[in-house]
């Protein structure tokens, strides 16, 4: 499994305009004080020839809109959820204390 920090170097390089090699990734790498294991190096090399790494990003921001967009619906019915609950709540406080008046009230006439 390739390492969060050989992508982010990846990015930064491809960020930064420059081509993505097992060289410059292994001083991005080596510069931000990261041992780096010769096997992930070239097998996120290897990765990278096959992503076009500008679509990628591109469908990443197109999507992530999207989430939360569907998510705040979902985050909706539970504000909702919640002011029913305080409202039951409410209300089981109001019958009870109705109901503690009327036996006070009949045990004094009781």
């Amino acid at each position: 499994m390739i390492e969060i920090e050989y992508v982010y170097a990846s990015l930064l390089l491809h960020h930064a305009k420059k081509k993505i090699t097992e060289d410059s990734l292994k001083r991005v790498l080596e510069a931000a004080g990261i041992q780096v294991d010769e096997i992930r190096l070239k097998a996120l090399i290897a990765a990278l020839k096959e992503i076009n790494i500008d679509e990628v990003i591109s469908a990443a921001t197109t999507l992530a809109p999207a989430a939360a967009i569907s998510a705040a619906p979902a985050a909706a019915p539970s504000a909702e959820v919640k002011e029913e609950k305080k409202e039951e709540e409410e209300k089981k406080e109001e019958e009870t204390a109705e109901e503690e008046i009327a036996e006070g009230l009949a045990a004094l006439f009781g």
